[in-house]
């Protein structure tokens, strides 16, 4: 997946070159036009810093129900009975979909805790043409023309916990640790087109943000109803923040640029309420969900990504809503599919150093698109392993998000 974008940066070396060629030219006008140049390029470092947690919050945000399918309808299948019968009259959930109908409510509903080990794996990458130069005459280009290219992959293991209480309270805890890779590539190197240049910048494993969560059983399925549950998630900074992060220039190559680190958080806390909605259509299940996060502002030492700069201020990340709808089915008695389609949209984010005015970061805003595919295979009544494949289908998603979990129920 890849998209481009065309950025016309003026070259301070052509202003200075001009200074010296016409060495009346006014000083105090040129040391201006500098410090404009030098402002856009910060403004540019800021919006990669921003798109960097963009990235990350999207490839937390991904995850769907996978291979959720009813019990109840495994049952059913497996039983040879109508779903209204075995409904009423058979008590015995199937394993094979033990895990499933809770990931489309997001509420399990058997015992009292489970625990559930998840790997996620997922890949990104982009290309973009620069154009680092000006035109003469409104048709010439002066400058150095080059194409970069980003690959991103991160690997996150996460643990989460819920505690059923009552059967209609559910409290849980997610606990993620991220391991980063990213290999940034550019040509026009020593102002050469034909010569490419690459850095590679990795992230050991660490913490990421944790989350709490708590969800609440508002409906029980019903004919003409489905089962509703209502949720409140806060997120706290508890990994590296991205702001602050030095960008440096890779020696040889004026056109490229990396950050001395990666993060693993956003750095900012959050609040998600969400809504979701799940209903048995013999012989599937049918299911929706929708949720919004709102993202505090917060104050940071430092924001500029310029080496030897401190700047303080402030970040407000972009709120984004993200939705969801599929369908799962059960294949036998352990085991059961599913496909949804999920969608993340994201308003633009905004940083203010201190003693300035809060400006927007352009192409801080996103729109994620997703298409899911899971399945459920249960080896025993308490433990479900659940691989799900999520494939990107706009510019912002990620190329591709895989995820095997492991969830027990004691």
């Amino acid at each position: 997946m890849s998209s481009v974008r065309w950025f016309l940066l003026p070259l301070s070396g052509a202003i200075l070159s001009a200074a010296a060629a016409e060495p009346t030219e006014d000083v105090q006008t040129l040391k201006q036009e500098l410090s404009t140049l030098q402002q856009r390029y910060a403004q540019q470092q800021n919006a990669l810093m921003i798109l960097e947690q963009r990235l990350r919050a999207l490839e937390a945000q991904q995850s769907v129900p996978a291979g959720t399918a009813s019990r109840r309808m495994a049952q059913a299948s497996s039983s040879g009975n109508t779903y209204g019968t075995s409904l009423q009259e058979d008590s015995r959930e199937a394993p094979s979909v033990s895990d499933v109908y809770d990931r489309a409510s997001g509420f399990f509903g058997d015992g009292k805790f489970s625990l559930e080990t998840g790997i996620t794996y997922a890949h990104y990458d982009t290309r973009q043409l620069f154009l680092n130069g000006f035109l003469a005459l409104d048709a010439i280009f002066l400058g150095n023309l080059g194409v970069d290219q980003i690959n991103s992959d991160s690997l996150t293991l996460d643990l989460t916990g819920r505690y059923n209480w009552a059967d209609r309270w559910q409290f849980s805890i997610n606990t993620p640790f991220v391991y980063r890779s990213t290999t940034f590539e550019s040509a026009g190197a020593g102002g050469a087109s034909t010569e490419t240049s690459d850095a590679t910048v990795t992230r050991d494993p660490a913490l990421g943000d944790i989350s709490f969560g708590v969800s609440y059983k508002l409906v029980d399925e019903a004919p003409g109803r489905p089962d509703t549950v209502v949720s409140l998630q806060v997120r706290a900074p508890t990994g590296e923040e991205p702001y602050g992060i030095k960008i440096r220039e890779v020696p040889g190559n004026t056109n490229l640029s990396v950050p001395d680190e990666l993060a693993t958080g956003n750095g900012v806390w959050s609040i998600t309420p969400g809504i979701s909605l799940v209903k048995t259509v013999d012989p599937a299940i049918l299911f929706g969900n929708f949720s919004y996060t709102y993202n505090m502002e917060e104050s940071f030492s430092d924001i500029s990504s310029q080496e030897g700069v401190r700047v303080p201020g402030k970040v407000k990340l972009g709120d984004w809503f993200q939705f969801g709808l599929g369908m799962a089915f059960a294949l036998n008695e352990r085991m059961s599919m599913s496909m949804s389609f999920s969608e993340l949209i994201a308003r633009k984010s905004r940083i203010k150093a201190e003693g300035q005015d809060w400006n927007s970061v352009s192409g801080s805003d996103a729109n994620a698109a997703y298409f899911n595919i899971g399945m459920t295979y249960a080896p025993t009544d308490n433990l479900s392993i659940v691989p799900n494949l999520a494939v990107g289908l706009t510019p912002d998603a990620p190329d591709f998000t895989f995820s095997l979990r492991f969830p027990y129920y004691f």
